[in-house]
């Protein structure tokens, strides 16, 4: 029990290390520069938490990071590394725009439900054909996603301006397919908050209680974890391949749904990858592929991203720094190793002196 509670604890510390690591590296690098890391980080801070409507936008982009994240995390914990999520949130988000506009007229809920569930399947659809060439021929997950992200990026803008529309940009969708709600709004003045972030915690609740509670969750994670032995235990390897990369796809897809009618209403020609396709990796890794980690990375990131906006103006440090603060945090999670090294040796050491007494 002691050294469960000890490994939970390691556990843990890494990814409260990389932050605060990450945050120094930033703040060396902005004296380095010249700049004053402190008026930096008090301006990012109070420009997100003194103000409700950039505090909502910054639960607004956690929203789809927590999707993103969960559909990266799900596929890594069975051994795959799912680098598509990017092209499968735009499928996700176009064919439910697609059918929000084709159906105007539907009852709200119903007309959401089927635009969301859309959505999902577009994501599913488009990471199993990733999954099942993995799984019956052996390709590379990671050559295929890639394949099929830019495969995704310039069949959704030949969808744009050819079928949904003449132009780069869709009309909007109506009343009855969006997932704003006027008392979130209202309570951050005006932010694109909507009921996306609740689904997301429901989400959230759903993938812990799959990943922990079920059969097909054990044996995802025991294929991700030695797939010879789940083999010689009896568990199909091409089975739970597809169903890690269906399920990573379809929450990508989900999030990509609730990213069009939540925050734009609409859909526009891209001209390249949506950002918070790739960030969601950046998220699963900081969350250690736990699904509340995830989620509560996803905030931070939120945080990160809208509070640049301020370095500039209030700080007069160029915003890219926070993506560098970003880029830091994730390479000291992926150097987790030396971490766990120093922690290591500073329990022994400790231990040491105590025996030593």
């Amino acid at each position: 029990m002691l050294t469960q509670n000890n490994n939970r604890l390691n556990n843990l510390m890494v990814p409260i290390l990389s932050i605060i690591l990450g945050f120094v590296f930033g703040a060396l690098l902005m004296l380095l520069f010249g700049y004053n890391p402190i008026t930096a980080y008090q301006a990012m801070l109070d420009g997100v938490f003194t103000s409700p409507y950039f505090f909502g936008e910054a639960l607004r982009q956690a929203t789809v990071l927590t999707f993103t994240g969960l559909g990266f995390a799900i596929a890594f914990k069975a051994g795959f590394f799912n680098i598509g999520i990017a092209g499968q949130l735009l499928v996700g988000w176009v064919s439910a725009i697609w059918v929000a506009l084709a159906f105007p007229d539907l009852p709200r809920i119903v007309l959401v439900t089927l635009s969301l569930v859309v959505g999902i399947v577009a994501g599913a659809v488009w990471a199993g054909i990733a999954g099942a060439l993995r799984a019956y021929f052996g390709t590379s997950e990671v050559i295929v996603t890639i394949m099929l992200n830019y495969t995704a990026l310039h069949f959704t803008n030949y969808l744009i301006r050819n079928v949904l529309s003449t132009g780069n940009t869709t009309e909007r969708v109506g009343e009855n397919a969006s997932l704003r709600i006027d008392w979130l709004t209202n309570l951050t003045a005006g932010s694109r908050l909507n009921v996306g972030f609740f689904i997301a915690i429901i989400v959230v609740a759903l993938y812990w209680v799959f990943m922990t509670q079920t059969t097909a969750g054990f044996e995802v994670r025991a294929v991700g974890l030695n797939p010879h032995a789940s083999s010689y235990a009896g568990m199909s390897a091409a089975k739970n391949i597809i169903l890690s990369m269906v399920l990573s796809g379809a929450l990508a897809g989900l999030g990509g749904a609730i990213h069009g009618l939540g925050t734009f209403g609409n859909i526009f020609t891209q001209s390249g990858l949506p950002n918070v396709g790739f960030n969601g990796i950046a998220v699963a890794l900081l969350g250690l592929g736990n699904p509340i980690g995830i989620f509560f990375s996803s905030i931070l990131f939120g945080v990160l991203d809208v509070g640049a906006g301020f370095l500039p103006n209030r700080a007069g440090v160029p915003d890219e720094m926070a993506s560098i603060v970003i880029a830091a945090i994730i390479f000291f999670v992926g150097a987790n190793y030396l971490i766990r090294l120093i922690m290591g040796k500073l329990k022994s050491n400790k231990q040491a002196t105590e025996g030593g007494e």
